[in-house]
């Protein structure tokens, strides 16, 4: 599969081109239903045991793009001693307190499986940020150390602030404490939040991928091996889960899933697939105006991947 790269990055698509040196596995399904994302996630499970965390954006309330519920159930099914988890969220949204919170997984159908709000009581535990570019630690989910493997199931989109979600967004900005670690993340003093109608005082751009890519890195080192990622691209509004019924159509069409064991070459592959569609105007401007492609970048920098990958159809 040919696919166009996307530029300003500093690392090259390898499918089907010769490459010095090593390239990160890709693999990809155009197929969006559950036997397929229990396929292509068997490809990459072997060091996925124990007690296991699933890292997903379960939304806000009534968000029309959020990953199917009967989908992640039938997947979950095949994961002994499997749980999703969650934060609470620094903005005033649904998801805002943990009871507020609770409701909202219960109103968007998250009522399969005990969901595990890894926060719920401000319990935090701090990973530390080794050779980071802006912070030294970030205060998690508490709950988060108390698993052996982290599953990082992400619904691929865009993002107000970020230009993209992919999987480093789910981990740095999803597995932060709602309140002193999404602070940390946004680069923002806990004691000093700007107001709800003061959207133009949070840190925006390069400043905030960096931030993004320290926080990634703390949860990607803790974990080690025994963590994997899963981009699921359907229903790719320019918006996040995040603004739940307010989100815009999307105007890409659906395009598959990848899973990889590298966080850096799957959320590349993600931008190059988007980067390569007809369709894919709008979310490029997205990625763009938010200079979002500095989260690649800034994952390279910190070794926290292969900037070089080999996409793997399994159709």
């Amino acid at each position: 599969m040919k696919i166009k790269q996307a530029p300003v990055i500093g690392s090259k698509n390898v499918t089907g081109e010769n490459f010095i040196g090593s390239a990160a596995k890709v693999y990809f399904t155009k197929k969006i239903d559950a036997e397929s994302l229990i396929k292509i996630y068997k490809l990459v499970n072997e060091n996925i045991f124990g007690k296991v965390a699933i890292k997903l954006h379960t939304g806000e309330k009534n968000g029309p793009n959020i990953l199917p519920r009967d989908m992640v159930q039938k997947f979950m099914a095949q994961i002994p001693d499997s749980k999703i988890v969650e934060c609470n969220t620094l903005y005033h949204g649904d998801r805002y307190t943990t009871e507020d919170h609770r409701e909202t997984l219960k109103i968007n159908g998250w009522t399969f499986s005990d969901v595990d709000i890894m926060d719920e009581n401000e319990e935090i535990v701090n990973f530390p940020v080794n050779g980071g570019l802006h912070l030294k630690e970030v205060a998690m989910g508490g709950h988060l150390a108390n698993y052996d493997s982290l599953i990082v199931l992400t619904h691929f989109k865009g993002h107000m602030m970020g230009g993209f979600g992919g999987s480093l967004k789910n981990i740095a900005i999803g597995c932060a404490s709602g309140h002193k670690g999404k602070a940390q993340v946004h680069g923002l003093d806990l004691n000093n939040l700007p107001g709800d109608d003061e959207d133009d005082k949070w840190p925006l751009g390069e400043y905030f991928m960096e931030l993004m890519a320290d926080s990634g890195k703390a949860t990607c080192d803790h974990f080690g091996k025994n963590i994997i990622f899963i981009n699921v691209m359907r229903r790719m509004s320019v918006d996040c889960d995040c603004a739940g019924v307010e989100a815009e159509e999307p105007t890409i069409a659906d395009i598959g899933i990848c899973a990889s064991t590298d966080i850096l070459a799957i959320d590349q592959a993600c931008c190059d697939l988007i980067y390569s569609a007809r369709d894919g105007k709008d979310l490029i401007e997205r990625i763009e105006t938010r200079q979002g492609l500095r989260q690649l970048s800034a994952m390279n920098e910190l070794k926290m991947g292969n900037p070089q990958y080999e996409l793997i159809e399994i159709d």
